[in-house]
């Protein structure tokens, strides 16, 4: 009887394993591996061209419940690689453990990218299949699946020359008003490509960096001004329209417009001598112009379930840009959201979220709505190809944000030349997609990957859900779960330590065992299993 306990024990761990193995080969079937290479930095880059670009594969569903899926990154050069794994009964945890709760928080709206002049040019500077390689790369089903995008409205600096959509004096009926070339013939194709392609309903959304010059107090889309008048005036009027326009010519070109944000940076607009294209706006500005010209403009054109967004700048405004105009009720009844930007987020603590999710978090969302790598100092050194600090550094920035009631994360340039641009006022920057034109190659950078992460896998409808945890305060690593409309959870982790392997446990109340796991050095992690 012994002897047949032992049999049936082996049987059963024989037949355990080669279920696992099953899995793991029908796991990375789809996959298509990186081809690597190496520049100057700590990490490498994963070189795509027409014929050629690695991918994610597909996740899928079905995943057997007690086994779960890993995709790992590492500074070393894995990207994404996917494992299956099982929560095993019968041993020990390990010293870091993680428990997974119930309390769920806000819901995901998403990740994505801006389809700036600068991003759509570089990616027209490719062969038609390089190109459609790369934005296959961000909204395809076997890519990181982007599902937001952002479109700047006229010119913003990543633009080759300052422009608006009517540039006649005084027509403040905007009966000139029409979309640029480089909305025809650039960004409008590309937006349209990225839909096609999509398995994901893909949210786009405008953002105004300038009124035309003739509307500013000071006579030019750059520098120091404000929209003539006060609102409920002519000018204020004419702006409002400037956006219905703006929506409604896309529509006429088959993209509809999910969201507005109410001014880009409108803090730029009020300093001396800015050198981009601004327009200033105060909280109490912004607050009078939607309740009296923005939103009965939309209401009255259709619009009115447009999801419009306030601030759109950075996070230090918060909360008192919220509370200035949600606390009217006749500007916040035309509000959905909260756009934050990321530039000053190594210096203002997140409690400035934690404050405003706190009062309106049931009400209203909060998407970050810009991020971006660059040197200041050095436009020589904006692009690093390979870096892996500047794509830890998007990581963090997101467990960040999202642990403290952000709903998404929309990066900057979706592609940007080997110079950091095009740019008209040399403000050049990196992004996760460098494009080689003179090679016909385009290059992921670690960004890319770790915005990946959450893209493909932290799905719209998601939910940020609760943990605990024994991590010190003084922790490399950083986590943040959340719970799919699946039934499944999702588990995001980035050691940013150089030589600290975390031997760490998960366990979740609804799912037997322990999940036990080591997650290396300079590594993202991404767990995802099946609830009962």
């Amino acid at each position: 009887m012994e002897m047949s306990a032992v049999f049936l024990h082996l049987l059963m761990a024989a037949f355990g394993t080669l279920v696992l193995h099953m899995l793991k080969f029908k796991a990375t079937a789809d996959q298509t591996p990186c081809i690597p290479r190496k520049f100057d930095q700590d990490s490498i880059v994963c070189v795509c061209n027409a014929t050629y670009c690695d991918y994610q594969g597909i996740e899928g569903g079905g995943l057997l419940f007690t086994y779960y899926n890993t995709f790992m990154t590492t500074r070393d050069g894995l990207r994404m690689q996917r494992d299956i794994g099982s929560f095993d009964d019968g041993v020990k945890p390990n010293k870091y453990i993680f428990s997974v709760g119930n309390e769920t928080k806000q819901t995901i709206i998403g990740f994505g990218g801006a389809f700036t002049d600068a991003a759509v040019l570089t990616m027209n500077s490719l062969s038609a299949d390089a190109r459609r390689n790369l934005i296959n790369s961000y909204y395809d089903q076997q890519g990181i699946e982007y599902n937001l995008g952002r479109i700047p409205m006229a010119s913003c600096d990543f633009s080759t020359h300052i422009y608006s959509y009517d540039d006649v004096d005084g027509d403040l009926k905007l009966e000139n008003f029409k979309l640029a070339d480089e909305d025809i013939k650039y960004k409008i194709p590309a937006i349209l490509d990225a839909i096609k392609v999509s398995k994901r309903n893909v949210s786009l959304f405008g953002s105004p960096w300038s009124s035309p010059a003739w509307m500013k107090t000071n006579g030019n889309m750059t520098g120091k001004g404000q929209i003539k008048g006060s609102p409920g005036g002519e000018y204020f009027k004419a702006w409002a329209n400037y956006f219905v326009k703006f929506i409604q010519a896309y529509k006429a070109q088959g993209i509809n417009i999910w969201g507005l944000t109410a001014q880009n940076e409108p803090s730029d607009g009020m300093i001396s001598g800015f050198a981009f294209q601004c327009l200033g706006w105060t909280p109490e500005l912004q607050r009078d112009f939607i309740s009296q010209d923005l939103g009965p403009a939309l209401e009255a054109n259709g619009l009115g379930d447009v999801k419009l967004m306030i601030l759109d700048d950075q996070r230090v405004f918060l909360p008192y840009w919220a509370e200035t105009v949600l606390n009217d009720p006749n500007a916040a009844k035309y509000v959905s959201g909260i756009a934050v930007h990321w530039y000053e987020d190594l210096v203002v603590p997140t409690s400035a979220l934690d404050r405003t999710y706190k009062k309106f978090g049931n009400n209203y969302f909060i998407l970050n709505t810009e991020a971006c790598e660059q040197d200041i100092i050095n436009k020589n050194r904006s692009v690093l190809l390979g870096n892996w600090y500047r794509g830890e550094r998007y990581f963090t920035d997101i467990v960040q944000d999202l642990k403290h009631g952000v709903a998404g994360w929309v990066d900057w340039n979706l592609a940007l030349n080997m110079q950091g641009g095009p740019n008209w006022e040399n403000n050049r920057a990196d992004s996760p997609v460098i494009v080689n034109a003179d090679k016909g190659e385009f290059y992921k950078q670690p960004m890319f990957y770790a915005m990946g992460h959450f893209s493909k896998f932290v799905r719209p409808g998601s939910k940020v859900i609760s943990h605990v945890d024994n991590l010190p305060g003084s922790s490399d690593l950083q986590v943040i779960f959340v719970e799919r409309e699946d039934n499944s959870i999702v588990a995001n982790m980035v050691n940013i330590n150089d030589q600290e392997v975390y031997n760490i446990t998960i366990t979740d109340s609804m799912v037997p065992g322990y999940l036990n796991y080591q997650i290396p050095p300079k590594s993202f992690v991404t767990f995802i299993w099946y609830r009962k």
